[in-house]
């Protein structure tokens, strides 16, 4: 998998990717980021990017002409076609099943906002998929980047060393994920439960199970519905 981003700030980008299970991955071959500054591409001789917006109004505007070229030059360098991901706080909301569909891609092009925003004609040019990581406002994408990166990344196999890592992970079958345990059985008077000491993996499956519904439950009750309507429409089938 290559992840474009389109960036005023690649540094960022290459810095946070450059750590821990992204690092390996990189090194492993598993996936690439190619951090490419929209600076390199404007046609403003003092490098300039952005600029007032038309009908008034606080902050500046990142312009179309360096964001559709640095576009542009990605395309030039691959015979793909990949997915164009705007990072925006007035996109869907990112989600796992976003995370596992992305990651069949052979390539994603994700483009990183700043200032105001960016001229929303080259957005109608060349996004694809417009997302956000939550209802709040970032100075800029690349942090929000930065997260689909890593939970895109996830689901490749061979990024987590062993894929059965992923398998119980918060919202993989659409349940928050069982508290888990480990080394010592008591810390602070605070015993492991006995259950997962027994060895019996079909118990221990069964206990996670029901915790991980009890969580969903009382954590995130409309995750916890949504679980109850799907497993009513599959028992109905």
């Amino acid at each position: 998998m290559i992840f474009h981003v389109m960036t005023l700030f690649p540094e960022m980008i290459l810095q946070g990717a450059g750590q821990s299970i992204l690092k390996r991955a990189m090194e492993k071959g598993l996936i690439s980021v190619d951090a490419v500054n929209i600076r390199d591409y404007t046609d403003n001789k003092h490098g300039r990017v952005d600029d007032y917006t038309y009908g008034g109004g606080a902050g500046m505007l990142m312009q179309a002409q360096p964001v559709y070229d640095t576009y542009r030059a990605i395309r030039e360098k691959t015979d793909k076609d990949p997915k164009v991901i705007y990072l925006s706080p007035q996109g869907r909301l990112f989600s796992h099943k976003d995370a596992q569909k992305f990651a069949l891609e052979d390539e994603l092009i994700l483009l990183c906002g700043h200032y105001e925003g960016i001229d929303e004609r080259v957005i109608e040019e060349i996004v694809t998929d417009e997302v956000s990581i939550g209802d709040y406002v970032l100075t800029g994408g690349e942090l929000a980047a930065l997260v689909v990166i890593d939970a895109v990344s996830r689901m490749i196999p061979g990024v987590l060393g062993n894929d059965d890592s992923a398998k119980g992970d918060s919202f993989q079958n659409g349940l928050l994920e069982y508290p888990q345990y480990s080394r010592p059985e008591v810390w602070r008077g605070k015993r492991v439960p006995e259950i997962l000491l027994s060895g019996d993996h079909a118990k221990v499956d069964e206990w996670r199970l029901e915790q991980s519904r009890l969580r969903t439950m009382q954590r995130r009750p409309d995750l916890y519905q949504k679980y109850l309507d799907d497993e009513d429409a599959c028992n109905r089938q």
